[in-house]
């Protein structure tokens, strides 16, 4: 069958992930339909089609969807009953508004896991503060919002009893505390037809305040018996879902060298930026690909490779600008990508950084180089 690039295809959410999949798509000429509520998203300019509309309401969503062959996801908080009706009215829909409903609460999603026998922490489900101040599960513990929680909100450590004050009054769960050697990553892909293909493990290292990914190395330093065992888990988790796309799998590898699934998301992720420069096919590319029935492309690393995630400098909220671009710039092997928007604030995801070296060690270098030197500022800060 000869492929055509006239299908349309309806992306929720027009921030950074949906500007990286249109970059993706132009390579294979794909018509990209965009939605955001944000007057001036990130993909505003570059999409074929954009729509300035609630991704949550139904009626806009099912109105969004009608002229696409296929639609899917950028983030996963979207309004579900709308692509559930999208389903029925023939289009597909990737990932599949029932896996989106398995994964988008994170209750329903650490069930999941202890259903199906997929290796998880121990955890225990709550409805009020109340419930969450009377755990077993002693402390330090992690509380986790079911719902709404995004890079890094919705959850907290609970360390001590004075912490517990500050407990999700919304149905949360509480999450035995890991004593974890690494944080990994693997990003998979799965076609409709059931081929997967999983990318490099990555080790990620975290952001003491803002929660969420600082930095990332790929592959992960890890043996290759542990290398094995996460890739596995990975596509298990992909195939155990049945779902259609990209699968990110964030999981602890804890000091007994056991694996356990800490959370997924069924879209490209923050784990997977280098492969726009390291990989001969990005996680852009690959979730395009699986979405539109095409062979899943070759995720062999070219490279050994990091990503700097570029965060708004604390204290600043204003216009953005980018200091020290010009030095990261100078560097062999160093990509930044911006993601177009104009205002900063503290701790916004605002660009990352896509580094590259055949040695290990000069890819540290460069890490904590880029780190210290590139920051995002505010040109004219705004009060409040």
């Amino acid at each position: 069958m000869a492929y055509s690039s006239k299908q349309k295809v309806g992306i929720l959410g027009g921030g950074q992930l949906g500007r990286m999949l249109i970059q993706a798509a132009i390579d294979l000429d794909v018509h990209l339909k965009v939605i955001d509520p944000d007057a001036d998203a990130p993909c505003k300019y570059i999409a074929h089609e954009f729509v300035h509309g609630d991704f949550k309401d139904y009626d806009t969503v099912l109105q969004f969807g009608k002229d696409c062959e296929i639609i899917t996801i950028e983030i996963e908080n979207v309004n579900l009953e709308a692509l559930e009706e999208l389903e029925r009215m023939g289009k597909k829909v990737f990932p599949q508004p029932h896996i989106l409903r398995q994964i988008k609460n994170k209750r329903v999603q650490k069930q999941f896991y202890l259903d199906h026998d997929i290796p998880t922490a121990p955890f225990q489900l709550t409805e009020n503060p109340e419930a969450v101040q009377a755990m077993p599960i002693p402390l330090p513990f992690v509380n986790k919002l079911g719902e709404g929680g995004y890079d890094g909100r919705g959850v907290q450590i609970m360390r001590n009893e004075t912490d517990l004050s500050k407990a999700f009054e919304e149905p949360s769960l509480v999450e035995a505390m890991i004593d974890f050697d690494k944080e990994l990553a693997v990003v998979v892909a799965r076609s409709a037809s059931g081929e997967i293909k999983s990318f490099p493990v990555v080790e990620m290292a975290f952001h003491p305040e803002a929660n969420l990914v600082e930095y990332l190395f790929s592959p992960a330093k890890i043996s290759l018996d542990i290398e094995e065992k996460a890739k596995k888990l990975a596509e298990q988790t992909a195939q155990t879902f049945g779902i259609v796309g990209l699968l990110a799998v964030e999981m602890f590898l804890d000091k007994s060298g056991e694996i356990l699934v800490n959370e997924v998301a069924p879209r490209p992720h923050n784990s997977g930026h280098h492969t726009l420069k390291a990989n001969f096919v990005s996680q852009f590319e690959q979730h395009l690909r699986a979405i539109l029935g095409l062979p899943l492309g070759d995720t062999q690393a070219i490279a050994p490779a990091a990503m700097v995630n570029l965060l708004g400098e604390e204290g600043h909220t204003g216009i953005a600008e980018y200091q020290g671009m010009e030095d990261c710039l100078a560097l062999s092997g160093v990509f930044p990508f911006l993601y177009g928007k104009k205002i900063t604030k503290p701790y916004r995801k605002m660009g990352h950084v896509s580094l590259v070296d055949a040695d290990f060690d000069k890819l540290e270098e460069k890490v904590n180089f880029v780190k210290n030197t590139l920051k995002v500022i505010a040109k004219s800060k705004i009060d409040g």
